[in-house]
């Protein structure tokens, strides 16, 4: 061969030398770079739980509800006692009577003539008493016309009445019962949907959690693969520099180790995502460290009859539910005590000078309001038949998802087992493959496929304790009894992956 294309050549692969190594750099950089400060916060899982549900937006507002109905149920305790208010009555009026003095008129007329002829009568003036009757009845009855047939009156008033006033109801139906009783359902159904809520956030941290230690451990298997081909890209650089392997061999190592490099970056974005996701929820920014691994019970220690059996008193859902259709029935109730009459107690005394007084019983009976009371009392019967159907639905529903979780749950267990097997027969065979292609027994696509094979294995032991940790939660959460999650991480007999 002319020197001339020995010394190209030479330079060929002194370029591609150095083009593999700038390559290997720049990501050994990028995934320096892809993770936060070194001096970031660690988290476990239980300082992540507590802080959760401490500090999330929705646990503030479930609790401010709940303390809301409590302080309403509290509020309502004395609806049947009397009722006392103090009134004061500032006013003024003006009023313009016409009054008839026609009768008036009559009854003086009446009057001054009957007081003349008793006086007449006294004096006992004899024969010239009547003559002096008759003619003085028509200057009376002149005088008396001189008043006017009617008279305009207007009254004029200003004052300041305070008064005291009672109210107590004596019988209204049930009415005043069911008030109570829904007030202090109410504040229950609070109390459960703060509990609900707080489940629902331990379901949503342990996904976000196991997340990012899921995205770890597929980073870090991107990472061994990506260095496990960039050794093997280097070594087959040197083979085919002492002529052991052709190009085209070279070459299959270069395009494994590109598509790991892609695979790298693809684990890094994927690993930010999640690490962004669980900050934002935790209220923080800088935590980057979990300290709680990806995990399977080998024993787990749950029976499904007994999950099945405890689910309605142990589900917060179920619970609500139930005090749905209580709140029901009281809505039957309270429709049925309109229909009845009220009866109730009532007075009202005078602070003035006067100390008026006024005290009474009063009953009250609707007769005719517009509104069909018999139909009210069937919509809520209706309601509530409506409300112990949709209990029984959701139960029928959860228990599926309990029965679909504890089968993915001893799946996941039982491969785990396999899984382990798998990768310790992975590594020998890629020990065996290497061994081979060194000493021109196989190829360079049998390398590469016994090595992807085990970063592929690895892949799948971390998505299977995921998927696990995944299966047991939603467990636990169907079953409303999440908050024993922390208890199955510090389980006897449980393979961590760290």
């Amino acid at each position: 061969m002319p020197a001339h294309f020995q010394h190209r050549k030479k330079l060929k692969i002194t370029t591609a030398a150095a083009r593999y190594s700038s390559c290997r750099s720049l990501l050994s950089l990028l995934c320096l770079c892809a993770s936060p400060a070194l001096l970031a916060a660690s988290i476990s899982y239980q300082q992540a739980e507590q802080n959760i549900l401490q500090n999330a937006y929705s646990s503030q507002a479930n609790q401010a509800l709940q303390q809301a109905s409590q302080l309403e149920a509290e509020a309502i305790k004395g609806i049947g006692l009397p009722r006392i208010d103090l009134n004061v009555r500032a006013y003024a009026f003006h009023n313009e009577l016409d009054v008839p003095l026609g009768a008036v008129k009559n009854n003086l007329e009446q009057s001054l003539t009957n007081g003349v002829n008793n006086k007449i009568d006294e004096l006992n003036l004899g024969a010239i008493s009547d003559p002096l009757k008759e003619s003085l009845k028509q200057p009376i009855h002149d005088g008396v016309g001189l008043i006017p047939d009617s008279s305009q009156l207007t009254l004029d008033d200003q004052t300041i009445r305070p008064t005291v006033s009672l109210m107590m109801p004596l019988y209204t139906g049930g009415m005043t019962q069911n008030a109570k009783t829904a007030a202090q359902l109410k504040a229950q159904r609070s109390q459960l949907n703060t509990q609900q809520q707080q489940d629902l956030q331990r379901f949503e941290l342990i996904q976000a959690y196991f997340n990012v230690q899921l995205q770890k451990q597929l980073r870090a298997s991107s990472l061994y693969n990506f260095e496990a081909m960039q050794q093997h890209t280097s070594n087959a650089l040197k083979m085919e520099k002492q002529g052991f392997i052709s190009k085209g061999q070279r070459m299959q190592f270069e395009v494994a180790r590109n598509n790991a490099a892609r695979s790298l970056h693809n684990a890094n974005a994927s690993l930010d995502a999640s690490l962004f996701k669980l900050n934002n929820m935790l209220h923080g920014s800088q935590i980057t460290e979990l300290t709680t691994p990806l995990f399977i019970n080998r024993d787990h220690q749950l029976a499904l009859s007994q999950l099945l059996k405890s689910l309605p008193e142990q589900s917060a859902l179920m619970q609500k539910l139930r005090t749905d259709t209580q709140l029901a029935q009281v809505n039957v109730s309270a429709q049925q005590a309109a229909k009845k009459p009220s009866v109730f107690a009532f007075g009202e005394y005078s602070l003035d000078q006067h100390e008026n007084w006024i005290v009474g019983v009063a009953a009250r009976y609707n007769l005719f309001s517009g509104i069909d009371k018999n139909k009210n009392v069937q919509a809520a019967e209706l309601q509530r038949y409506a409300a112990q159907l949709m209990t029984a639905q959701t139960q029928q529903e959860l228990e599926t998802v309990i029965y679909s979780a504890y089968s993915e749950l001893n799946t996941a267990q039982q491969s785990d087992l396999l899984l382990q097997q798998n990768l310790s027969a992975a590594q020998e065979n890629l020990r065996i493959q290497q061994l081979s292609f060194k000493e021109d027994m196989g190829t360079a696509a049998q390398v590469i496929d016994a090595q992807n094979n085990l970063s592929i294995l690895r892949a799948e032991n971390a998505l299977n304790a995921y998927k696990y940790i995944l299966s047991l939660a939603a467990l636990l959460q169907s079953h409303g009894s999440i908050q024993r999650f922390q208890g199955f991480i510090q389980q006897p007999n449980t393979h961590y992956l760290r």
